[in-house]
């Protein structure tokens, strides 16, 4: 059993930046042979891709509206991945999902990724 858990979302203005943060435990092992993934959803939509990291970090994947303001990263040592987000819009508000795949970072399709956190809010106000 795998545990996928999200923290520091928030309440930001818009302009502002978060860093979210999903740590990994359980009978996982090393996060070292995963790609990790971050998705969200707001109210009454689907849930989309954001962002996703290769196993060695050396790849990564990003939807159109967060590039150049999104930065995904991790540290395989302490299981966790990373969601920097700077110049934050109201539309970026959602609930903001980690999750992990074996499928490589291109692969945006969330029915290939198979562990999921709880989510953590991010509500952006103009």
């Amino acid at each position: 059993q795998v545990q996928l858990v999200e923290a520091g979302g928030g309440l930001v203005q818009a302009g502002d930046s978060l860093r979210l943060s999903c740590t990994a435990s359980g009978t996982f092992g090393s996060m070292y042979r995963y790609t990790m993934g971050w998705f969200r959803q707001a109210p009454g939509k689907e849930r989309d891709f954001v962002a996703a990291i290769s196993w060695d970090g050396g790849r990564t994947s990003y939807m159109d509206s967060v590039k150049g303001r999104f930065t995904i990263s991790k540290n395989n040592a302490k299981n966790a991945v990373y969601l920097q987000m700077n110049s934050l819009k109201p539309e970026d508000t959602a609930v903001y999902y980690c999750a992990t795949t074996a499928a490589p970072p291109d692969v945006q399709s969330d029915s290939r990724y198979v562990y999921w956190g709880q989510g953590t809010q991010v509500t952006v106000s103009s």
